[in-house]
């Protein structure tokens, strides 16, 4: 049973993303589109857009041109928009990166996706140097100054003369962010403008009182290299002529801070910081009577906790859902207040279409039957990256795009997610790939055999839990293991558990049995 949006479906202009945007809000002059929570300074949406076509021609001038892929290797400041929006105005590709990766993660993220430039802030310059020549970076742009990098706002200089750039929407892409999409190690997605403005328009379709508004001002907390951060805040906000404050990490009383000095009316978070909001004590210090939504996504939220929260903070609690690969949105929980149900991602946006189908053998299954769920529109990925292999897997000759997730649909069409197909382990929204540690576990001279699954927490909602077999003769501790996986992955890829045991349980065609061990976990 093919399920539909009960949302009439939306025109889709054929623009390109900074076109879309710039039509939509380049009447709003000296409003404000972006504030620094940490600093307050501000920019207009005139001087966002003059930002951004000076810096275009700069990039320009320096030899970037179309097709040509630009690293931003940042946490979220006001400047990342006019960086993503001059190299999207030029036909070009940001490939944004996660501020937390080592730098052999950053090495292989600029490789894989042939990046030419980078840009990064003083902090991670060490990092950035030390895989330039491998890279085969040709520049290094640095937010503020730093020896070996060229201040940003030296683009900022140049004539503002653009060279004439045809764009196709639909095959052009803008943005490469990187997933592990359904298993195994990270991969290119390949996203054009059509799909980011096409999954704008899909989320402006959803008419509620929820919806973002001109007036509101949103918290930019949520990391804008994540596909949730790049288009459901810095890209969507912007098109409707909000204004959005943004913070470079999460802390709790620092971000309470910031929602109360900024009267934060719209709150994009995860579920680890709602559960904060729901539970933490600290959070009477602070009242937030102009915050009248969150919008939950990027891991399941339970029910229990967004009762807790809306009851304590008296606002909308609204979840959706999405990954990666559909740029990111395909379903959203739009209903009032009175009939809403928590649990539920609720029906998909206009222009989608799903459905279920059997985890054996792949028949479509009808309401409220357990299956893997499927989604098909124009927000779907074009594939992975120098990959097809992962695409067809991910994709079928119908267009169809395999999610990896287990749930099932009501008779009113709202979704409910269960369970995952795919083995990605979801910390606090973020993905983290058991391949990925099993082979630098595997590297360990003194490890034989190792396995990573999830491991339920109420705060982080998953944590990476280890199992490793030592080689005969071998002695390790358990502290030793997990610091060695720790110097080599980003902080939110750590092993959080570990466990030696005698053999990792395998299938007779060698595939592990998570299962098996994830009953093991308590």
């Amino acid at each position: 049973m093919v399920f539909h949006s009960p949302f009439p479906d939306v025109d889709i202009p054929k623009l390109s993303l900074p076109q879309f945007i710039f039509e939509r809000s380049k009447h709003l002059g000296e409003k404000v589109a972006l504030i620094d929570g940490s600093s307050n300074r501000t920019i207009s949406y005139q001087q966002l857009f003059e930002a951004i076509r000076l810096v275009a021609s700069g990039l320009a001038a320096k030899g970037f041109k179309k097709g040509d892929v630009f690293a931003i290797y940042s946490p979220n400041l006001p400047e990342y928009a006019i960086a993503f929006h001059a190299v999207a105005t030029l036909g070009g590709i940001n490939t944004t990166v996660n501020p937390l990766y080592t730098p052999e993660e950053l090495l292989f993220q600029l490789k894989d996706a042939k990046a030419t430039y980078l840009l990064t802030i003083p902090q991670f310059m060490d990092k950035a140097l030390a895989v330039a020549e491998e890279a085969g970076l040709k520049e290094i742009f640095v937010f503020g100054e730093t020896e070996g990098a060229t201040p940003f706002a030296d683009l900022l200089k140049s004539d503002g003369h653009l060279p004439e750039v045809h764009i196709d929407p639909e095959k052009d892409l803008v943005v490469l962010p990187y997933s592990s999409g359904t298993t195994g190690l990270p991969k290119g997605v390949m996203l054009t403008h059509h799909n980011l403005v096409s999954n704008i328009c899909q989320c402006g379709g959803v008419k509620s009182d929820a919806a973002i508004r001109s007036d509101d001002t949103l918290l930019g907390i949520l990391p804008f290299y994540h596909i949730y951060g790049m288009v459901v805040i810095m890209n969507y906000a912007l098109a409707e002529g909000a204004s959005i404050v943004t913070l470079p990490r999460f802390e709790l009383e620092p971000f309470l801070q910031t929602m109360q000095r900024y009267e934060i009316s719209y709150a994009h978070l995860v579920p680890p910081i709602v559960l904060a909001l729901a539970k933490h004590p600290l959070v009477d210090k602070y009242p937030l009577p102009k915050l009248r939504v969150i919008f939950s996504g990027a891991a399941p939220l339970g029910g229990n906790v967004a009762e807790e929260c809306r009851k304590r903070l008296g606002c909308w609690i609204q979840q959706g859902y999405g990954m990666t690969e559909l740029s990111p949105v395909s379903h959203m929980n739009p209903d009032s207040p009175e009939t809403i149900d928590l649990a539920s991602i609720g029906p998909s946006l206009p222009n989608t279409e799903y459905k279920f189908i059997d985890l054996e053998d792949g028949h479509e299954l009808e309401a409220n039957q357990t299956g893997e769920l499927l989604v098909r529109g124009p927000q779907r990925m074009v594939g992975y990256l120098n990959n097809d292999e992962a695409t067809k897997r991910t994709i079928n000759s119908e267009g169809w795009l395999h999610t990896g997730d287990v749930g099932y649909a009501d008779e009113k069409g709202y979704v409910y997610i269960v369970d995952r197909v795919k083995e990605l382990i979801k910390y606090k929204g973020f993905q983290v790939a058991p391949a990925e540690l099993e082979a630098l576990l595997l590297s360990h001279p003194a490890i034989a055999d190792a396995a990573v699954v999830p491991c339920p927490d109420e705060e982080a909602g998953e944590i990476p839990r280890g199992f490793v077999v030592l080689k005969p003769g071998q002695v390790l501790s358990i502290e030793e293991v997990m610091a060695f996986v720790a110097e080599k992955v980003a902080p939110y890829k750590k092993l959080r558990r570990l466990e030696f045991i005698d053999a990792i349980p395998k299938s007779a065609s060698g595939k592990i049995l998570r299962r098996v061990l994830k009953d093991r976990v308590v």
